[in-house]
C-alpha cells in the first residue's frame, strides 16, 4: 500500500501570487455579495526575464466553484494548478500564466454574464480583471486565452462571443450547451424540490442560506434559481428574476425560457460566427457519459460551427461531468502553444 502523503497547496515548482481586487462593477450588486475578490495567479517556473513573453490564460471555475478551488490538493489527488505545474515543470507542455477569477455568488455562480439580479460579472472579468492582470504581466491580446469547465466552459464561450478580440484562444471542457437537454429535466426537479417549501423559492433560499445542502433536489433547485437570475433577470419580480416554469404544474413559461435560450451557444452560432472566427484556437470537448447530457448539445454545436465555417477542435472522451482535472493540462498546453506562436 502506498504511503499516505500530505500535499501542501503551495508545493509548486512555479509560484502562486494572490491579489485582492476591489471591483467597482460589483459594488451594490443585488445579492449583496462581496465586491472585493481574491485573484490567484499561477506563474510558471521560468526565468523572470522570460515572463513578459508568456501567454496568459484565464481559467474559469464551474458552477458552485471559484478560482481558489483550482488550487485544491488532497492526499489522493491533485487539483488543476498542481497538475498543470507538474506538466510544465517536466517539459510536457509549454508554460503560461494562469489567472483564476472568483465569480462565485450566494446562488452558486454568475455564469460570467451581466445580470441585474446577480451582478456585472462579464464586465468584472473583461473590464477589470483582464486589465488588472495585463498591468502586472504585460502581454498583447493575441497572447491571451480563456478556458473553463462546465459553467466555466460556458463562460469562456460567452466572453468570446460578447467581447470579440478580448481573447485569442478559447477552451471549453463540458461547457453548458443545448439547454433543453441539459436543463429541461432540472426544471421539474426544481419544482419537486420546492414542494416542501410550499412552492416558494424565497423560503427555499432562506433555508438554504442557513444550511446549504445540495443533496436530493437541492442542487436542481439552487441551480435553476441561479440560472434564472443570470438568464432571466426581472427587477420587478419579487426575487429579481423570472422562473421558466410554473412551480405548481411544471409547465414551461415560454417567455422566460426564451430568455434562457438566448444565452445557449446553440442559439448564438449564426450571429456569433464572425466573433469565433477571430479566435486563433477554439477547443470544445465533453465526456460521452456526461450526466447533464451536454455531449449531445456539443455535437449539435460543432455541426453548426462547421456549417458556418468556424475552425475548431472537437474531442470526446469516456468520462462523465466530474473529476476532469486531468483534462486541463493537455488543453492548456495546446492553448499556450497556439498563443505563444501568435
Amino acid at each position: 500500500m502506498a504511503e499516505y502523503q500530505l500535499r501542501a497547496p503551495l508545493e509548486l515548482e512555479g509560484e502562486l501570487r494572490t491579489y485582492v481586487v476591489d471591483s467597482d462593477v460589483l459594488k451594490g450588486n443585488a445579492l449583496g455579495d462581496p465586491h472585493e475578490r481574491e485573484l490567484p495567479v499561477y506563474v510558471p517556473p521560468v526565468e523572470s526575464d522570460a515572463l513578459a513573453g508568456l501567454p496568459v490564460i484565464f481559467v474559469l471555475a464551474g458552477y458552485t466553484g471559484r478560482g481558489q478551488n483550482q488550487l485544491e490538493t488532497h492526499p489522493w489527488k491533485r487539483g488543476m494548478v498542481a497538475r498543470y505545474d507538474a506538466a510544465v515543470a517536466s517539459g510536457e507542455i509549454p508554460p503560461a500564466i494562469l489567472a483564476l477569477p472568483d465569480c462565485f455568488t450566494r446562488l452558486g455562480g454568475s455564469q460570467y454574464v451581466n445580470s441585474s439580479a446577480v451582478g456585472r460579472y462579464e464586465d468584472h472579468v473583461a473590464d477589470e480583471l483582464v486589465p488588472f492582470v495585463a498591468r502586472r504581466f504585460p502581454h498583447a491580446a493575441e497572447r491571451r486565452g480563456v478556458a473553463g469547465k462546465s459553467s466555466g466552459g460556458f463562460g469562456a464561450l460567452h466572453l468570446c462571443l460578447q467581447r470579440p478580440g478580448l481573447f485569442a484562444a478559447c477552451g471549453s471542457i463540458s461547457g453548458d450547451v443545448g439547454f433543453e437537454a441539459a436543463y429541461g429535466h432540472e426544471l421539474l426537479a426544481c419544482a419537486r424540490g420546492l414542494v416542501k417549501h410550499d412552492g416558494d423559492p424565497a423560503r427555499f433560499l432562506a433555508a438554504f442560506a442557513d444550511d446549504p445542502k445540495l443533496d436530493g433536489d437541492g442542487h436542481a433547485v439552487i441551480s435553476v434559481l441561479a440560472m434564472s437570475a443570470c438568464y432571466a433577470p426581472n427587477p420587478d419580480a419579487p426575487l429579481g428574476f423570472d422562473l421558466p416554469m410554473d412551480v405548481e404544474t411544471g409547465e414551461r413559461v415560454e417567455a422566460a425560457w426564451e430568455r434562457w435560450l438566448a444565452f445557449d451557444p446553440l442559439s448564438r452560432v449564426e450571429a456569433g460566427a464572425d466573433a469565433l472566427k477571430r479566435l486563433a484556437f477554439l477547443h470544445l470537448e465533453c465526456g460521452l457519459a456526461d450526466e447533464f447530457h451536454l455531449q449531445w448539445g456539443l455535437r449539435r454545436l460543432v455541426r453548426k460551427l462547421a456549417e458556418h465555417g468556424v475552425p475548431f477542435a472537437h474531442e470526446e472522451h469516456r468520462g462523465g461531468h466530474f473529476g476532469l482535472d486531468e483534462r486541463y493540462p493537455p488543453l492548456l498546453g495546446r492553448m499556450a502553444a497556439s498563443l505563444a506562436g501568435a
